[in-house]
């Protein structure tokens, strides 16, 4: 699994047809998170929230927090 970690690039993703799953922090900025709730809605890909971003940036490996972050097809 690969991710790519923050809102603008996990926007970018889904807007390209790469996301195959979306993790959202529930503690993030509800502008932010609008957003992308309503991107992924149109754009068929599931969502996974994740209680706070520090939870979040853990998952995906780094050491600070993250609000989203998107899981992409491994490149080869």
């Amino acid at each position: 699994m690969q991710f790519v970690i923050g809102s603008k690039q996990t926007v970018k993703m889904v807007e390209q047809g790469n996301a195959i799953l979306v993790y959202v922090a529930q503690d993030a900025d509800q502008r932010m998170t609008d957003k992308i709730v309503r991107l992924c809605e149109t754009a068929g890909v599931p969502i996974s929230w994740v209680d706070t971003m520090k939870n979040l940036g853990v998952t995906c490996g780094i050491e600070v927090g993250a609000a989203m972050a998107a899981v992409i097809p491994e490149i080869e």
